[in-house]
């Protein structure tokens, strides 16, 4: 049976719901979300930029992306988790994930660089893909070894941190260590079975609004299956190995399960475990529900020998 403090992590998805169908409804916003997790302690907080390398006609501030730095005490400064935060590629930011990625990052014994990506509809796909990549270059320059880097991402960054790298192949940069990833969302199509099997069980991704957030980010006329928005159409083959983490109410389901089948299909060592009872992104809870807490424990003891610590 889940934890009462797990269910707090329900109640969000079902008020999200409820403010989509209902306009009377409250919005759940960033400050509600963030706070579905307890602040780690003995974590400090050290706001920056990230260059992002764009085309010199974009105006200077345009070019750096707001990051933030979570270190643990006693972390090990060139081990580095990649953090992308989820929303659907249309909210989310650093500050709403900040305390789920620092305690994964305590665990771990590393520091955490959680960036903000630019948004849809504003900005459509690739712009994420580019975003992200650009901060793990970003990385690379500061020094930092790319067998030293994990990335890390929930929902839509769980699929962000497999297409940056694919983006970071395709220009010839070394890869990551491993990939850390959350109840990933990868099919922009939504075409996976528990969508119809799960959708009693999860109270907010239903398959017409995972299709209505895809078309945000895509925008006119994108493509569903191109690979670096849909990884399930990529060549995933020289990947560093990938941990998938999804609960099993997830509408989401089939994503973890289709990429964990696609990935090991390519050689790429793959992990996958189906947390019983859990909503989405269920590790927004660490710190107050055991069951997050686990989550997290187990991606740092996974990722750990994949970054020499």
């Amino acid at each position: 049976m889940p934890s009462k403090q797990s269910e707090a992590v329900r109640r969000h998805w079902a008020a999200a719901r409820l403010a989509m169908v209902r306009p009377d409804a409250e919005q759940p916003d960033d400050e509600s979300w963030g706070n579905l997790t307890a602040e780690p302690r003995e974590v400090d907080y050290l706001e920056t930029s990230v260059e992002t390398y764009l085309e010199t006609s974009v105006d200077a501030d345009e070019r750096a992306l707001p990051a933030m730095w979570a270190v643990p005490k006693h972390s090990t400064e060139d081990r580095v988790l990649l953090c992308m935060h989820g929303g659907g590629y249309i909210s989310g930011s650093m500050y709403t994930h900040r305390k789920m990625f620092a305690h994964l990052a305590k665990a771990t014994g590393a520091r955490a660089l959680i960036f903000d990506y630019r948004l849809a509809p504003e900005h459509t796909h690739p712009t994420q893909v580019d975003d992200a990549t650009a901060a793990y270059q970003w990385l690379l320059a500061q020094g930092i070894s790319a067998d030293h880097i994990a990335l890390a991402g929930d929902s839509a960054g769980g699929g962000l941190a497999i297409s940056a790298q694919l983006r970071a192949r395709e220009r010839g940069l070394p890869l990551p260590a491993a990939a850390m990833l959350f109840s990933p969302w990868v099919d922009p199509e939504a075409t996976g079975e528990s969508y119809g099997t799960n959708r009693d069980r999860d109270p907010f991704f239903y398959q017409e609004s995972v299709r209505l957030f895809a078309g945000m980010f895509l925008g006119e006329g994108g493509d569903p299956r191109d690979p670096l928005a849909n990884p399930l159409f990529a060549d995933l083959s020289g990947l560093g190995p990938i941990y998938i983490q999804v609960g099993g109410d997830e509408t989401l389901l089939s994503d973890a399960r289709r990429l964990d089948e696609h990935a090991r299909k390519a050689g790429v060592d793959v992990r996958l475990d189906v947390f019983p009872d859990m909503p989405h992104t269920f590790q927004m809870a660490a710190g107050r529900a055991p069951e997050a807490d686990m989550a997290v424990r187990a991606m740092a003891e996974w990722v750990r020998p994949k970054l020499h610590l």
